[in-house]
């Protein structure tokens, strides 16, 4: 009796699938290429757009420029933890610093690009250009 029990709860136990210590981590080579910044979402008349170019995306940073040529990404992070693709970055021009952050969704990024120098906070959204 006891073995059968046993046997019926061993059964039972290797039956039920587990899932594995570590989870699948999104693919963060869909970041790298061109993407379009809309720096005014909120105005579909306005024309205010800028430009991202993420050229690599190895161990967990992310290289490029932010805003446009010439502007070089630094410290660029990503972080996948949640399943979902966030990262960050700073970038800088004569006016001062920009500490950046966004997230992928659906094929588009949603970003904030904040200011101290110029005392602002944009809020942005992404579309990535055809290559």
């Amino acid at each position: 009796m006891k073995t059968r029990i046993l046997f019926f709860v061993c059964t039972v136990f290797f039956s039920i699938p587990f899932a594995s210590a570590q989870s699948q981590s999104p693919d963060v080579s869909v970041l790298e290429g061109y993407w379009k910044l809309d720096m005014t979402p909120e105005n579909p008349s306005d024309s205010n757009f800028a430009q991202m170019i993420i050229t690599s995306t190895k161990d967990n940073q992310i290289q490029g420029s932010f805003y446009r040529d010439g502007v070089s990404m630094k410290e660029g992070r990503i972080n996948t933890q949640t399943g979902v693709i966030h990262a960050a970055l700073v970038s800088q021009d004569n006016s001062g610093k920009y500490n950046t952050s966004f997230y992928y969704e659906d094929g588009k990024l949603y970003g904030t690009t904040h200011s101290l120098s110029r005392d602002f906070l944009s809020v942005w959204t992404a579309s990535k250009v055809a290559e």
